[in-house]
């Protein structure tokens, strides 16, 4: 299983960014069906991205905070 915090916590409070859209992480979670993980997200300044549980990419969504 992928160990999200060894691939995505050097972003958090860095000036490091996601290569795919360029921004400051915030934030990233695993998502699950309601009874298995299916893959997991990366929450960045203006998008959320989503991964399957192999880590490949499968689309993202727009995102504001406010």
């Amino acid at each position: 299983m992928i160990n999200l915090h060894q691939r995505y916590n050097h972003y958090l409070h860095s000036h490091i960014k996601h290569d795919r859209v360029n921004e400051s992480v915030i934030s990233y979670g695993w998502t699950d069906n309601g009874k298995e993980l299916t893959g997991y997200y990366v929450l960045t300044e203006n998008y959320k991205l989503f991964y399957n549980i192999e880590g490949q990419f499968q689309y993202m969504e727009g995102w504001s905070s406010g």
